[in-house]
């Protein structure tokens, strides 16, 4: 991507309070535990976006040979996507996949 600045620290998530480290092979941008992410980019990377709202997963979809979360902002319920990590909580990737 263009426009993708790498960032890939360690941070507390703010839904379930749980410790995520950084992720090594690219950016971190979603918890692994509970699935949410924060409104934080106008483009990956810039931390521009003044919305700073929470990121509810609400779905999921196949993109190559992985899978987007779907998710809406909490705070001005604007849509946004992110690619599934490898540590992700298959479980909660499971129970997405079966949100209509």
């Amino acid at each position: 991507m263009k426009n993708f600045t790498m960032i890939d620290e360690p941070f507390i998530c703010e839904q379930c309070n749980k410790s995520v480290s950084a992720l090594s092979y690219t950016a971190r941008d979603h918890c692994p535990y509970c699935l949410y992410s924060k409104h934080v980019d106008v483009m990956p990377g810039d931390r521009l976006n003044h919305c700073q709202g929470l990121l509810q997963p609400i779905g999921i979809e196949k993109f190559k040979d992985t899978y987007k979360i779907i998710y809406r902002c909490k705070k001005c319920h604007q849509l946004h996507k992110n690619i599934m990590a490898r540590d992700d909580d298959m479980n909660l990737i499971i129970e997405l996949s079966k949100v209509i």
